[in-house]
């Protein structure tokens, strides 16, 4: 599993356009490749990170408070191309994204972790053309790169 985790201000998710799908203030924004050979113990590894990941404002002005502890919210959008091949040619190969609908089943299973870690989660529309705005405050961005061998020896 791939992860872009953004700390923003506020993000939306548009489908097709102009119909809003889904949209949240303080939070994070979180773009999410699901590989092959990803399953649950990824989703959970990595739902669990990011929700406890301290990139926040603390009295001090100390990245000390994870999402939950600033009342923050999370937005999740299915993005593969984050699971891009790019080390040949010039054309991006998808061959290490998980099939769609495996893809989609793991992706809700992510947004339900957070949500089960305390998180109001908001969600794209799987599969569909989507416009994401969002204002990153910081700007803050972590890059999550965790596959099956990390999760079997990850505590």
């Amino acid at each position: 599993m791939r992860a872009v985790v953004q700390r923003v201000s506020r993000a939306s998710v548009h489908v097709d356009g102009n119909l809003e799908k889904a949209a949240i203030g303080l939070g994070l924004l979180v773009l999410l490749g699901v590989e092959r050979g990803d399953g649950d113990d990824q989703a959970r590894y990595l739902a669990r990170k990011i929700a406890e990941v301290r990139i926040f404002p603390d009295e001090q002005g100390k990245m000390n408070r994870s999402v939950r502890e600033v009342g923050g919210s999370a937005l999740v959008v299915s993005q593969f191309t984050l699971c891009a091949d790019l080390r040949r040619g010039r054309r991006p190969g998808f061959d290490r994204a998980l099939p769609p609908p495996e893809a989609e089943i793991l992706y809700q299973r992510f947004a339900d972790l957070l949500r089960a870690g305390g998180l109001t989660v908001k969600t794209g529309l799987f599969g569909a053309h989507m416009d994401v705005s969002l204002v990153n405050d910081g700007p803050v961005t972590l890059v999550y790169d965790h596959g099956p061998a990390e999760a079997a020896s990850s505590p």
